[in-house]
């Protein structure tokens, strides 16, 4: 135990510093003046798969992920690990049926694959909307949660972590667009990885028994699954192992089809060989990381047995005082600057995402004729708009007691994407739908999963992705045989091609 009550030391708070400045110096570097255009939006060509792939791993782990899934196993079984499992079917999915669509239609972002299936300017602009709107919400609960939890762990204000963490992600999204987002992203990416694993090897290490008391703790106590969790249910929109591993793998399957901030990271090249092992590789990242938290988890269990926590510990912050409390001095540093990390990533990707769907989805409409180097200075001035717009809401929140009400609100935002992943599959998996019966098929989903939700808990959430595409595909072709076709169908966006 570290002899302040806190646990963090001015040591860790230089070397958090000192990370954060190092971080910022990156992202500076790896800007280029005179960046512009498509270059600011898609990269320079020279960015390695690998970058990419980690970037996508840094930016799908949340700060809220890194928390509470060490919680989740540390409260009892492994159930929710099954969740992590989604991404061996949301990979092969996108794999095999959008990245090839991706790659050879050279898309600019993910609502410009819309226009260019149903030659619609609206479906364009509802889709790059209902993304802008999600990705403030979450980029303000990720970026208010963490700091309030780090606040209390370092003992510094909450309102200093969040405008530090907002002015670094904005000085580094303003310059150097996506290049530097995806460089600082692996940087992050990297940081994170190395050390929860130092902390599972040397929570090991301060275990009576190491890895073979956490392997008996989680044949006797912490076992896959509780009495009352199973593995089917013949109630499919029941919460059970089938549906969770599915619904998972189809939540994740619409994060990498259709949220912005992924697909960006698509359109950096149109080489498949590339984005096929971006993919894998980000696949095994994700189940390796989850794996670690969960075994963290564990061990945590059985080490706060063998040395009784000194207060009681919320579930969700039991990792994030393990670090501050039991670490060796500059290590916490290290791991609460990982936390950090989580958040930042997502922040900077969240800026550049929106600031690229803005700039090439909807502004091309309200300025007629605009030129690149205008294109881009809008999607500077956007980037920097929305980050401080999310610093003051962030700090509204941290300064309010409304942290329910913004769990249930953060719960309906992640409903956003279920259904607007329905138009990508209604787009890529049929001939015949159009953009009138796409449409209506998003404001049908829409309102279902709104009912299903507030009206019917008894389903369970895992399965609202799922229900949406279901919705999308019947309702959208049935709308679409009511009118003809704006345009003439182009196979390539489709499945059909050959």
């Amino acid at each position: 135990m570290k002899a302040n009550d806190l646990g963090f030391t001015t040591i860790d708070l230089i070397i958090l510093v000192v990370y954060l400045l190092a971080v910022l110096v990156v992202g500076i570097l790896f800007s280029k003046k005179d960046m512009k255009g498509k270059e600011f939006f898609k990269g320079d060509g020279t960015i390695p798969w690998w970058v990419t792939s980690v970037s996508i791993f840094a930016t799908l782990l949340s700060p809220i992920s890194f928390l509470s899934l060490a919680g989740n196993s540390y409260a009892g079984t492994w159930f929710l690990w099954f969740a992590q499992l989604g991404v061996i079917i949301a990979v092969p999915l996108t794999i095999k049926f959008f990245l090839p669509i991706y790659s050879r239609l050279d898309i600019d972002t993910a609502y410009h694959y819309l226009d260019m299936r149903f030659g619609s300017k609206g479906l364009r602009i509802l889709g790059a909307l209902t993304f802008i709107i999600y990705q403030i919400g979450r980029m303000s609960i990720i970026m208010y949660l963490p700091c309030v939890v780090l606040s209390g762990l370092m003992g510094i204000n909450v309102n200093i972590l969040i405008i530090v963490m907002g002015v670094i992600a904005i000085i580094y999204s303003y310059t150097g667009g996506l290049k530097s987002v995806l460089w600082t992203d692996f940087i992050q990416g990297a940081v994170l990885i190395v050390g929860v694993v130092f902390a599972l090897v040397y929570l090991i290490g301060g275990i009576d028994g190491g890895i073979g008391a956490i392997f008996k703790e989680f044949t006797q106590n912490h076992k896959f699954l509780a009495e009352n969790e199973v593995l089917f249910d013949p109630n499919i929109f029941k919460t059970s192992v089938f549906i969770v591993l599915v619904g998972a793998g189809f939540n994740t399957f619409a994060s990498y089809v259709s949220s912005q901030d992924i697909v960006q990271r698509f359109t950096t090249t149109t080489d498949t060989k590339k984005l096929n092992k971006m993919m894998f590789t980000n696949c095994l990242l994700s189940l390796f990381v989850a794996t670690v938290f969960y075994l963290i988890g564990t061990g945590l269990s059985v080490f706060y047995t063998q040395n009784p926590l000194p207060s009681i510990a919320k579930q969700d912050q039991i990792f994030a005082s393990y670090i501050s409390l039991e670490l060796p001095v500059g290590i916490t540093g290290i791991l609460l600057a990982a936390i950090y990390a989580a958040s930042q990533s997502t922040l900077s990707t969240g800026l550049n995402s929106i600031a690229t769907s803005w700039a090439l989805d909807i502004q091309p409409y309200i300025s007629k004729n605009i030129d690149e180097r205008k294109q881009t200075k809008i999607a500077q001035y956007i980037s920097l708009g929305v980050g401080i717009a999310t610093i003051g809401i962030s700090i509204l929140l941290a300064n309010g007691d409304i942290k329910s009400a913004y769990e249930t609100f953060n719960a309906f935002m992640g409903l956003v994407l279920g259904v607007l992943v329905g138009i990508f599959v209604l787009g890529a998996f049929t001939k015949k739908a159009n953009a009138k019966g796409t449409f209506i098929g998003f404001v049908v989903t829409a309102i279902v999963i709104a009912i299903i939700k507030y009206k019917v808990p008894s389903i369970s959430s895992w399965s609202y992705a799922i229900i949406s595409i279901l919705v999308s595909l019947v309702v959208g072709l049935i709308a679409s045989s009511m009118f003809k076709p704006n345009k003439e169908l182009d196979e390539r966006a489709t499945i059909y091609y050959k």
